[in-house]
């Protein structure tokens, strides 16, 4: 699932492509009820919210998207090229268009349902208007693994699996240290390492967590091969030697989830 910096990410791009103009808005999957609601209509504003984007066209008219698993956009530049797959949502502005495809949500929202989304999320390090304090209160009182607790969308939003382990390393934190058992000094070092280091993925669109010192170009290691791209400590590189101690990097599964974590780097 797409983590938080690449809805930011889109959210700039269709922001500045489409936002001001009239757009046309359809569904040749025939699955988007409201695309005849917004067709023809400006498009004020793009942003996203954690894992969730939203298309604002005016009072009551906010499309609200959210990719899951599958979900993908496609853009192009017009003429626009003939439909083809399952595409639920085509919007067309003046030189650009974009297809969605396969989106867990696709619809269109009224203010309150919008307001609702907000207030059911924890803060989103990406937003300038996201207040740390209210993730900490939840996770400064709860039993629940910090782990668990990060990709808690209710406590934190837009943090998915590799920049929750990511952090953790980087912290020395032992992933199933219970919440309340965090210091506070330490929650703030760690949103402001969530913080730097999503915005740098929004701005280069992929996942890098690796401090200069540990670069391939540094110690000499081959970089990383993987389909995510970016270099990381921990994050699917069981059995590997960590990068900083040489320790096999451990996993198992927490909520469904897999959890990647140096044992030696992040002691019980």
């Amino acid at each position: 699932m797409p983590e938080g910096h690449t809805l930011h990410r889109l959210a700039r791009l269709h922001q500045r492509r489409y936002a001001g103009e009239k757009v046309q808005v359809s569904s040749p999957q025939g699955k988007f009820t409201g695309a005849a609601t917004v067709d023809g209509r400006v498009l004020e504003s793009a942003e996203a919210v954690g894992k969730h984007l939203l298309h604002r066209y005016g009072p009551d008219s906010t499309v609200h998207v959210h990719l899951g698993l599958y979900g993908t956009f496609t853009e192009f530049t017009r003429p626009e090229p003939a439909v083809t797959g399952m595409v639920r949502m085509r919007m067309l502005g003046e030189t650009h268009g974009t297809d969605l495809r396969g989106p867990t949500a696709c619809e269109l929202l009224t203010d309150d349902e919008v307001e609702a989304l907000f207030a059911r999320l924890g803060p989103d390090p990406l937003r300038r208007d996201a207040d740390p304090e209210r993730a900490w209160r939840r996770i400064s009182k709860s039993r629940v693994s910090v782990a668990a607790l990060l990709l808690d969308q209710a406590v934190l939003a837009g943090v998915g699996n590799v920049y929750r382990a990511e952090v953790l390393f980087r912290h020395g934190i032992d992933p199933m240290l219970a919440g309340r058992q965090l210091d506070r000094e330490l929650w703030g070092s760690i949103w402001a390492d969530l913080v730097e280091l999503m915005r740098y993925g929004v701005k280069v669109g992929r996942i890098d967590t690796v401090r200069p010192e540990h670069d391939p170009e540094v110690t000499g290691r081959a970089p990383r091969q993987d389909r995510h791209g970016g270099e990381v400590y921990v994050y699917r590189r069981t059995g590997q030697p960590c990068l900083v101690c040489g320790t096999p990097v451990a996993t198992k599964e927490l909520a469904g989830r897999n959890l990647y974590w140096c044992p030696t780097c992040q002691p019980a």
